[in-house]
């Protein structure tokens, strides 16, 4: 695909609740590291963190979206991926406490284009944590930041089962920048689950099937986590309560269901390696930075989308993923300039070529099709009856494999699919 037709190269996904205190440093540090738009799910938050994002928000680099109740960390990323999965190259779903940090003094999507050059099969980039202590602070001094405060970590390959799971944790666990195109879901904050038969490698190549990755790989990119940070701030966050589970932390702990109580500081508190790298490369990037120019990205887009769909005009086929990233491209011009005829042109043809590019699918385009096509359905033009057409015949072809593999979860869902689209007129 022409990377020219999204309108970010990279966007950031994060759910949070009461990061005031954190949230400008860990954007700023972002920008700089390349990153061009984020997607912020806020729970519940009482503290300033509206205020402090304001900026950003204005600037069109934050979409702030509120998100109420428990359990909000999947919710927020399932929502990211139906609204937004177009219009981003890459996303990268991770944490306040988190921070990608690329070692070769790249950006984060040079690193993720290098690694995954490697394996064009591969949908995604699997980056271990790198675990980092208290630095011996027991009181929080918010006059200076995270990175300037904890520069000490656990040893690279340092891997320790979590508590009450007696599962791989400390620096085997990962987290995932990934084409959100190839993305069905996510079932746990670290590693997707796909379509079809999509997967991640690590930063040598290996493929990566699970939330975790031994032995641990970090030569070239690693997500700093500074997941205790003082004694104080960890009690805080235990308070707090986890964005995945909802509800209060030690209640969850005394149930055995939680592992993130107070006696996490006592097993994460490693301090073993000093490691300032990434302020090192934050101040190098510092010299490079210019801000992003939205008003350019629209006329790249526009103009990657024009050249496109007039090569479809003049009998050129598309990859499915190129045709539905070319029909999420113009719904979009034309919803925000409704008034302009010649994006519903764009709109219509972006749907024919949708309906052009229905030959030879994998499982994975089936599902990715199925996964847009209640918006195609509303959509008033002609062409949107055939399409419907077309993907009944998909539908009952995709229901013999489905029937023939035992897969029968997704047998009944895609059936219930098919009963409605008989149905729709």
């Amino acid at each position: 695909m022409d990377k020219n037709l999204f309108r970010y190269d990279l966007a950031v996904v994060a759910i949070l609740k009461n990061e005031g205190r954190y949230i400008k440093e860990w954007l700023d540090y972002h920008l700089l590291a390349g990153v061009d738009h984020f997607y912020l799910y806020d729970n519940d938050s009482t503290d300033d963190y509206n205020e402090i994002i304001a900026p950003y928000v204005e600037a069109g680099l934050v979409t702030n979206t509120p998100l109420t109740g428990g359990s909000a960390q999947f919710a927020a990323y399932a929502f990211a991926l139906r609204d937004w999965r177009f219009f981003c190259r890459y996303m990268a779903f991770i944490d306040l406490d988190e921070f990608i940090f690329p070692k070769t003094g790249q950006s984060i999507v040079e690193v993720a284009d290098e690694i995954l050059s490697r394996d064009k099969s591969a949908s995604s980039v699997a980056i271990n944590w790198q675990m980092f202590g208290s630095n011996g602070q027991e009181t929080a001094d918010y006059s200076r930041g995270v990175l300037e405060r904890f520069t000490r970590r656990a040893p690279v390959d340092w891997v320790v089962p979590i508590p009450h799971r007696d599962i791989p944790g400390g620096n085997s666990q990962i987290k995932t920048i990934t084409n959100p195109r190839k993305v069905y879901t996510f079932f746990n904050g670290h590693n997707p689950i796909y379509f079809g038969a999509e997967y991640a490698i690590n930063e040598i190549g290996e493929r990566v099937d699970s939330y975790y990755n031994e032995p641990v790989t970090a030569e070239k990119i690693a997500v700093n986590h500074y997941n205790v940070k003082s004694r104080e701030e960890h009690l805080k966050k235990v308070a707090r309560g986890r964005a995945d589970k909802g509800g209060i932390a030690k209640e969850l702990a005394d149930k055995g269901e939680n592992c993130i109580d107070p006696t996490w500081f006592n097993m994460y508190d490693r301090n073993e390696i000093f490691d300032d790298g990434i302020l090192r490369y934050r101040a190098a990037r510092e010299k490079i930075f210019s801000l992003p120019n939205d008003e350019q990205r629209f006329f790249r887009v526009h103009d990657t989308l024009t050249k496109i769909l007039s090569a479809y005009a003049s009998g050129k086929k598309f990859s499915l993923e190129t045709a539905l990233t070319c029909r999420a491209v113009s719904s979009l011009l034309r919803k925000n300039f409704p008034y302009d005829e010649h994006f519903k042109v764009y709109e219509e043809a972006a749907l024919a070529a949708v309906l052009n590019s229905l030959e030879e699918l994998s499982f994975a385009d089936v599902q990715l099709l199925l996964s847009e096509l209640p918006e195609m359905l509303k959509l008033p033009y002609p062409v949107v009856d055939e399409l419907r057409g077309a993907c009944l015949q998909i539908i009952s072809r995709t229901l013999d494999f489905l029937r023939e593999s035992g897969f029968w979860k997704d047998f009944v869902d895609m059936d219930n699919l098919r009963r409605f689209l008989e149905a729709w007129r």
